[in-house]
């Protein structure tokens, strides 16, 4: 699995392959030898980097975490491939409205809006459960929604239409 990890403001490219019970771990293009043990249940982990031993205290959750090795803190934010390509999405929708698609395949669980309702930049206008994980499917930009293109409990493709916003004209002064 591949992911995008920023260390400290940083960003950093990491594939992370499971072979035999070992991870195959190469950070920047780069192999490194990492053996990874839970210490306990409170997150304390003994960390092995190409044959050097570090003691490692990991807070947070699978998004951002804060990490402490060898005493040094470190801020710590993780996206996957599936998080990276929604993420993507958002960035390039357009600040028209238009209509906003399903960056993956899943299962449509909760529509959040109904047509004629008035939305802002951000706000969740429905639950879409992928990979066993309920994501929050966002307005681009403020506006109103016009179309809904699903109901809830149905499948989707990557691709399909889900919502459709128009954004009001704005007044050129």
């Amino acid at each position: 699995m591949k992911y995008w990890v920023t260390v400290n403001g940083r960003a950093h490219e990491v594939d992370v392959t499971e072979r035999l019970g070992k991870l195959a771990v190469v950070v920047d293009g780069a192999p490194l030898e990492i053996v990874y043990e839970e210490v306990d249940q409170l997150g304390q982990v003994a960390l092995f980097v190409d044959g050097y031993s570090h003691a490692m205290s990991i807070e947070g959750d699978e998004a951002a975490v804060a990490a402490t090795i060898d005493g040094y803190l470190y801020d710590v934010e993780i996206e996957d491939e599936r998080e990276r390509a929604a993420h993507a999405a958002e960035r390039a929708a357009s600040a028209g409205g238009g209509v906003v698609k399903s960056i993956m395949p899943g299962i449509v669980i909760k529509l959040m809006v109904a047509e004629g309702d008035a939305v802002v930049a951000g706000q969740p206008l429905l639950i879409l459960e992928a990979m066993k994980m309920q994501n929050e499917i966002c307005a681009t930009a403020d506006g109103v929604v016009v179309g809904l293109h699903v109901a809830e409990g149905e499948p989707v493709e990557s691709g399909a239409k889900l919502a459709t916003l128009v954004v009001p004209a704005q007044d050129e002064a």
